[in-house]
């Protein structure tokens, strides 16, 4: 029996890879690989050993009855709710790993000073061993945070030989992540890949168990497309929770079917909509990858667009001209807090829509952020904005709709505004969602919940673009210059910057799970997404993997992580992910020319 992987706490300086590993050694010599480099794979538990047919034309054959070839029938697979299995999860990394290193990789000039040429020879890497030394967990597919080991360790020696071991599935997808990062396109062949750096040994482990990116997709519509490209980079970079804000005030595109009247009024367009098959698709595309996709329904605030096809379902519904005395923003309109109507809707909403992501996720959304009191004194069920009316209404709404979360077998999440503002009792398992402050984060831990941390100052993506709403030339001075609320831009410098675990007691540091950074999308569509997240999305993928501080308990030096960045935008380019660049090749091409204070 094999014993499971124990990690120093030693951390060397990682050159190139994104995120930083625990502990990596590499020397300086050339070592090449070959498109027809053969990967075997052996597995502990149900799996057995299997050895891979050389994938190249990406078909693979494994020794099980029950393997339903890679896509080979997507909407079969979708529409029987199938998850994938660590089996599955393996074999399409298998697959994914080749396809960067060879048809998605990037010749690497920008790195390198000018008329710089790639190595002219250099050992062949033979094979390719893949090793689980741990039995998956039935649920690898949708695990509950911490509930799955994502270690991996990673040796490729002066000879050519490669072997990646971890003890779950998903820690093999996050070695052959790292994997492909250490190679580089050539200029010359282009069936051959290189890296500079062997021998090397790598480590790893994240620091934390939830790695998360929210994409808001009802406030602009963005493609299925659009969406896989995301979370193809949220993979990328060693993130594991995508989660998805499908629905708010102003569009409903999510297709119930047993209720289709919610999409069919409440989308922007008849076609702007995700049906059952893409939705499966789409939560099937992200689970193979290692990423588990989180719905969230906003509710009892956001829920105004459910007005458009039942209206007495909603108070205080778009209200003008001083719709910001009802809501944080037009349209407004809130879930009525004490009618049997809303009980009803939501029982039939939970039971056609939670079965449909059960097999894909642990986790479901109830939302919960920005609910305006004064919302309910047009709900003719309430009629009050009082505190000492509306909590225990609020406790009422909550309980009975966690409790549905629970029998059809998901984890609840909310807004912190439950917690902290309402003064709500949730249960144990809730997840904890903050965004407005650190201090929310060490009261809610206080408190003793899991929490997810994501403080709007460095983790909002869209904030410093301006305001969105339009002002009267009667008011529009006071406004000047029309900055957004959580101006200015969050530059990669600052999404960097932030320690979540800063001002949390030690006591309570194993309650912060991890975090997510947020994209809501006023101000982005499909033109924009890729440039607004990336590589911004990945500095927060880095702390989120690697922690805010370095193996000497410093803060990450940017001298450190710029080169390593850029170096990360360039493999989301080549994998056609529309990211930014964060500096001009001058800066790259020939070592520390563009620092300020730095000092070897």
């Amino acid at each position: 029996m094999k014993s499971l992987i124990i990690f120093s706490l030693f951390t060397s300086l990682a050159v190139a890879i994104w995120p930083a590993p625990v502990h990596y050694e590499h020397g300086n010599t050339a070592l090449w690989i070959s498109e027809s480099v053969r990967f075997n794979w052996a597995g502990a538990g149900n799996v057995g050993f299997l050895t891979m047919q050389e994938v190249n034309d990406g078909s693979f054959r494994a020794q099980s009855n029950e393997y339903d070839h890679l896509q080979s029938d997507y909407h079969k697979r979708t529409h029987a709710s199938a998850a994938p299995s660590g089996q599955d999860i393996i074999e399409h990394a298998i697959k994914s790993t080749k396809e960067t290193i060879f048809k998605k990789n990037f010749v690497p000039w920008r790195f390198h000073p000018r008329n710089w040429k790639e190595p002219e020879n250099g050992t062949s890497i033979s094979e390719v061993n893949i090793e689980v030394l741990g039995k998956d967990p039935k649920n690898i597919a949708k695990p509950l945070a911490g509930s799955v080991d994502e270690s991996y360790s990673l040796d490729l020696n002066e000879k050519g030989k490669v072997s990646i071991a971890a003890n779950s599935s998903l820690g093999i997808v996050r070695g052959l992540t790292t994997f492909t990062q250490l190679f580089f396109a050539s200029e010359k062949y282009d069936d051959w890949a290189y890296t500079l750096s062997g021998p090397i040994k790598i480590l790893d482990a994240p620091k934390f168990q939830h790695r998360g990116l929210n994409l808001d997709v009802s406030r602009n519509y963005f493609s299925p497309e659009d969406i896989k490209r995301t979370i193809d980079a949220i993979a990328y970079n060693k993130m594991n929770r995508f989660h998805l804000h499908v629905t708010d005030s102003q569009s409903w595109p999510l297709v119930i079917p047993s209720m289709p009247e919610l999409s069919a009024k409440g989308a922007y367009r008849p076609e702007l909509i995700y049906t059952p098959e893409v939705f499966a698709e789409i939560q099937y595309y992200a689970s193979i990858r290692g990423v588990e996709l989180i719905t969230e329904i906003d509710m009892p605030g956001h829920t105004s667009s459910i007005a458009l096809s039942h209206p007495e379902l909603i108070a205080a519904f778009d209200k003008q001209p001083n719709w910001d005395t009802y809501a944080a923003e037009p349209p407004s309109g809130t879930f009525k807090l004490n009618s049997t109507a809303v009980t009803s809707f939501l029982e039939k909403l939970f039971d056609d829509l939670l079965p449909r992501i059960q097999p894909y996720s642990s986790y479901f959304h109830t939302g919960g952020d920005e609910v305006n009191k004064n919302a309910y004194t047009l709900d003719d069920t309430v009629k009050s904005s009082d505190p000492a009316v509306l909590q225990p209404l609020m406790q009422k709404f909550v309980d009975r709709n966690h409790d549905q979360v629970r029998k059809l077998g998901l984890t609840p999440i909310v807004w912190e505004e439950m917690l902290l503002d309402w003064n709500l009792t949730l249960g144990n398992d809730v997840i904890v969602q903050s965004w407005q402050s650190d201090e929310a984060v060490a009261q809610i831990t206080a408190k003793g919940h899991k929490v997810l941390f994501g403080n709007y100052n460095y983790w909002y993506l869209d904030c410093g673009k301006g305001q969105w709403l339009n002002f009267d030339p009667s008011v529009s001075a006071n406004f000047w210059p029309y900055e957004d609320y959580c101006a200015p831009f969050h530059n990669w410098r600052l999404v960097y910057s932030y320690d979540p675990l800063a001002g949390i007691p030690t006591e309570n540091q194993h309650l912060v799970i991890g975090g997510e950074a947020h994209m809501w999308a006023e101000q982005t569509d499909s033109t924009n997404v890729d440039r607004m997240l990336w590589p911004r999305a990945a500095a927060a993928a880095e702390i989120l993997w690697s922690g805010a501080k370095d193996a000497q308990g410093q803060n990450r030096s940017q001298i450190d992580a710029a080169p390593r960045l850029s170096e990360m935008r360039e493999r989301l380019v080549a994998r056609g992910v529309g990211a930014e660049p964060i500096q001009m090749p001058y800066c790259t091409m020939d070592g520390m020319r563009c620092q300020l204070g730095y000092k070897p």
